[in-house]
């Protein structure tokens, strides 16, 4: 069988080891006689499972103690609603649009209450993170909401704007865990599992405690942090399934030497990747070299007609999920923790010999 790469943006490539692992623990888990799919959430096992699943987060990304840790339903998107619902407390926020999620963001988040865009780089077609110091920030917003990695657009954060001490919300789910991150500068930093943690559903909200408390009224008790915080995330039946792979993605990446290490291994693939793109005027990346994202790395064909016939051949040597969103076009490939450097050498390889014969 062909070796398969899968370079999708989301659902996303796992890392074998887990996938093996969960297959060996699919019927009988740890001679429970069940499977997690099986267990009652409120049990002694899941609840095990639970407990190492975030104690292994906090090690990863170093969560300091004064933050609560979410696991959620409904993705990243539920948190649109569910961020002002918690934060805005009659206050009005500030958001930047750098990409495709954060345009999608404000959308969802103005039925809400009062929503300033500060930054919006549209019309340069989402290509960079301008400096913030020349945006209109309100000192005494809410919050400022920022998606520090647009998977679609492939534009990634450096630095983090001075937001004069407004707590930062951050849309991390596209990069999280791939470098090492400061919780301490955020207030909440929030995470759809579907790239670089698990299976879609799932989303982990890291919170910080002093923002707790100031819901809404309105606010459904799913969506409301304190009442999750207070319950464990359990007011209802919580993604056990996927809290449980996530929690082996956790252990394995603990295994690779943490996010450093893993750091270390993206910066490399991502290199290679540019390079080979930057080395021919075949392919063109659109976005300012300062913030090309290590994760999602969007490309075109100088001649786009040839398209179709790159992804034909690229599905042919088993690289499969080439195609960029349909909102981009082009071609993008999606180079999560999980995706090994072979991978990636081999999408290079392919890139060239593609450009050899046409």
């Amino acid at each position: 069988m062909t070796q398969i790469y899968n370079f999708s943006a989301g659902p996303a490539v796992l890392p074998k080891p887990v996938l093996q692992r969960a297959q060996a623990e699919m019927l009988d888990w740890h001679g429970s006689g069940m499977s997690v799919m099986e267990m009652s959430h409120r049990g002694k096992e899941f609840l095990s499972i639970l407990e190492k699943t975030e104690n292994d987060f906090r090690k990863l990304l170093n969560v300091p103690s004064n933050y609560k840790v979410l696991f959620l339903q409904g993705g990243a998107i539920a948190q649109n609603a569910a961020i002002p619902l918690n934060l805005l407390n009659g206050k009005s926020a500030d958001y930047a649009i750098t990409g495709g999620w954060s345009k999608r963001s404000v959308e969802d988040a103005r039925a809400y209450g009062d929503i300033n865009v500060v930054i919006n780089t549209e019309t340069e077609h989402f290509t960079y993170v301008p400096d913030f110091s020349t945006s209109k920030l309100n000192r005494n917003a809410a919050y400022l909401h920022i998606c520090t990695n647009e998977t679609l657009q492939g534009v990634e954060f450096v630095d983090l704007p001075d937001a004069h001490g407004v707590p930062i919300v951050a849309d991390m789910s596209s990069h999280i865990l791939s470098r090492p991150v400061d919780v301490s500068q955020y207030g909440v930093i929030y995470a759809g599992a579907q790239k670089n943690i698990g299976p879609a559903g799932l989303c982990i909200v890291v919170v910080r405690e002093d923002l707790l408390g100031k819901a809404s009224p309105l606010t459904p008790a799913v969506l409301n942090w304190k009442v999750q915080a207070e319950n464990q995330s359990m007011i209802n039946t919580p993604p056990t399934y996927s809290i449980y792979i996530a929690g082996l993605v956790f252990e394995w990446q603990l295994a690779q030497g943490g996010v450093e290490a893993i750091e270390k291994v993206n910066i490399a693939k991502a290199q290679l990747l540019y390079d080979a793109i930057d080395s021919t005027n075949f392919y063109i990346n659109k976005v300012a070299v300062g913030n090309r994202s290590r994760m999602n790395i969007p490309f075109f064909l100088k001649d786009e007609s040839l398209n179709d016939a790159f992804l034909k051949g690229a599905t042919e040597q088993g690289l499969l999920q080439l195609k960029g969103h349909r909102s981009v076009g082009g071609l993008r490939a999606s180079i999560y923790n999980a995706m090994p450097i072979e991978g990636v050498q081999a999408l290079v390889s392919y890139m060239k010999a593609f450009e050899k014969s046409h």
